[in-house]
Order: structure tokens, then C-alpha cells, then sequence
């Protein structure tokens, strides 16, 4: 393709094919009281790579820099969307490349900056579109939220076609969207979940948390290469 010149100029990496980008996840949550919402800008940084399989072709190797979101909602509550979702643990890595355009006939290399075609929000589906064989993903990350922030053990799964059941009545998901973006990576979020620097020497285990909640890595469900 010939987008590669519009490669973010605070990331670069275009060189071999596969740029470095930052994108602006956000949620829109109804509530009694309007919407609220919150954002979070998240830069993934990319490169090709080799692997042994198929005889050392080419791969895609990613990593996300960013944090969760954090949408502050009536009564004190807080809605947190994370870096991963209830599929995939990589989800804040790949989401804008499922998100973007595909085109017919294009080479291993030319498809991972489709990306920057993206103009202006576009609005995350419930699900993707299936892939071969059947499977059917979620398009959102992972939502939870915490009955006291400053226990991590207090960590509740949100579902996000039912946010009333969590936090009352009249409060709904409105739409999660991303968006490419230069702002600069979002930080910030130990100000509110002040146990994010401590919590791998806190000897949490699996049964210190809901058994819907995924334990590993779970700092890095808040924030990651910050």
C-alpha cells in the first residue's frame, strides 16, 4: 500500500512494513444521570518477524503500551474496559487491525498498516464477523469493575449486555469505539487502583478472586509497558 508516509511521526517502524501507531479507545455508558464516558490512548508497536513454522516465514510481532479505561458512573461506581478481552489476553494489540478495511490481493506485509485507513471513530460490533470454521469472538474488551478500589480481591466480571445488573437500573452500554489518534499514551491509572504497583508481591492467588475473572497477568489487564 501507499499509506505508509501517514505512519504516526512519534512512532515510526514503517520500515518494514508494519508501523507503529497509537489509537484512542472509548466508552459510552448511559446512565439515569446522561452519559458518561472515559478514554484511553493505547500505542501498539510493531515489527516482522521469522518463525520456524511453514519452513521460517514471515510473522507479525505486536505489543501494546497503554492503560484501561476507566468510566466514572453514578453512586462512586467506576466501569473499567480492559487491555484484553474474554477471548483473547492480546486483544488491546490487535484490535485496530481487526477493525480495519481488508483488501483483496494484498501481500503478507501490506495488510498491517490497514489500520491507518480508519477515519475518525469507528464503533467495535458485539462480535466480529465469524472466522472459517464457525468462530465467533467479542469485539469488546473485557469490562469489570470492583466493590472497593483499593481491593484488588473485589474484582467483579461486568456483562456488557446487561451493565444494570451490576449497577442498576437505567444503565446500559452505549458504544465503545476507537480511533487513530497522535495524543500521547494515556497514564495515570495507579492514582486509582493505587495496589497496581504492589500487587505481584501481594501472594494472590486463584482463590482471592471471582472464578469468572482471569487471574493471570492481572496487572497487566489495567496497564501495560507503562
Amino acid at each position: 500500500m501507499a499509506i505508509l508516509g501517514l505512519t504516526l511521526s512519534a512512532c515510526g517502524s514503517a520500515h518494514d512494513g508494519a508501523p507503529d501507531y497509537r489509537y484512542r479507545l472509548t466508552v459510552e455508558v448511559d446512565t439515569p444521570e446522561g452519559v458518561r464516558s472515559g478514554s484511553s490512548v493505547i500505542e501498539v508497536e510493531q515489527s516482522m518477524g521469522r518463525t520456524a513454522m511453514s519452513g521460517f516465514g514471515k510473522r507479525i510481532n505486536r505489543r501494546a503500551r497503554g492503560e484501561a479505561v476507566s468510566v466514572d458512573l453514578p453512586d462512586g461506581r467506576t466501569l473499567f474496559a480492559l487491555l484484553r478481552s474474554e477471548d483473547d489476553v492480546d486483544w488491546a494489540s490487535v484490535v485496530m487491525q481487526t477493525a480495519a478495511p481488508q483488501i483483496a490481493g494484498e501481500s503478507f506485509e501490506e495488510k498491517f498498516d490497514n489500520m491507518l485507513l480508519i477515519k475518525g471513530e469507528r464503533v467495535l460490533p458485539r462480535y466480529w464477523p465469524p472466522y472459517p470454521g464457525g468462530l465467533v469472538i467479542s469485539g469488546y474488551p473485557m469490562l469489570v469493575t470492583f466493590e472497593d478500589l483499593d481491593d484488588p480481591t473485589s474484582v467483579m466480571r461486568v456483562d456488557p449486555d446487561d451493565l444494570a445488573a451490576t449497577f442498576g437500573e437505567g444503565v446500559s452500554l452505549k458504544r465503545i469505539t476507537v480511533a487513530i489518534t497522535q495524543d500521547p499514551v494515556t497514564t495515570g491509572i495507579e492514582q486509582r487502583l493505587v495496589w497496581l504497583g504492589q500487587i505481584k508481591g501481594m501472594g494472590l492467588s486463584r482463590k482471592d478472586f471471582p472464578e469468572d475473572v482471569p487471574v493471570g497477568a492481572f496487572s497487566e489487564m489495567f496497564r501495560k509497558g507503562i
